[in-house]
């Protein structure tokens, strides 16, 4: 598959471009910074562009079997990530081209608590890091009421970082996966396989789905 990466360099995209490398697809690394490139593996084509410019997004998407945004605004910056998913949007929406987003574990259903949501619960998202929440609900709005572009948002579990690449992972839909010791978890490694596994059979059309051990 030829596959656009936007967010390429950063925690959750670098772990997608090396599933997707290992799984022999062609990479198109998207870059704001030239310099960032230096950190990506050799023998993929690493282009200069913007998840926020519509212009950009057509481009680098053309002739593309499917676009991954794994973008993570920078801290204080966290709301730009709603215009940039739009900007997606926009960019893709006279193409058939798949989009799978790398989101945010805010809306999910916290099991038992009678339906709120992680953003409500301070156990899976601390206070202080809720604005980072209400960014990822904003971005996962703009998702639910686009209708032109075949597009699916990945909620990981509450806790999302680098770890271990196990091959091991549930699926789930709109509730918060939790373990038998109440842990919700997953690697950033684990999570790229879960979303280059959706990439390369589809099984989510316009909704959202989630990973977690």
């Amino acid at each position: 598959m030829k596959i656009t990466i936007f967010g390429a360099t950063g925690s959750a995209g670098s772990r997608v471009v090396t599933e997707a490398i290992l799984r022999g697809h062609e990479i198109t690394a998207v870059v704001r910074n030239p310099d960032a490139a230096n950190y990506l593996p050799s023998g993929i084509k690493v282009v200069t562009g913007d998840a926020s410019n519509i212009k950009d997004v057509t481009a680098l998407s053309t002739d593309q079997d499917v676009v991954i945004s794994a973008i993570r605004p920078a801290s204080g910056h966290e709301s730009d990530v709603i215009p940039t998913t739009q900007a997606l949007m926009n960019g893709l929406s006279k193409t058939d081209i798949r989009l799978l987003i790398v989101g945010g574990a805010s809306t999910l259903i916290v099991p038992d608590t009678g339906g709120k949501m992680v953003i409500e619960d301070s156990r899976f998202l601390p206070v202080s890091a809720r604005h980072i929440g209400k960014a990822s609900a904003d971005q996962l709005a703009v998702c639910l009421a686009e209708t032109r572009v075949d597009w699916v948002y990945l909620s990981p579990a509450a806790q999302f970082s680098p770890g271990e690449r196990t091959g091991n992972y549930r699926l789930g839909k709109d509730e918060l996966l939790i373990d038998a010791e109440g842990i919700s978890k997953i690697s950033m490694e684990d999570a790229a396989i879960a979303l280059l596994d959706e990439a390369e059979k589809p099984e989510h059309h316009r909704t959202r789905f989630t990973v977690a051990y």
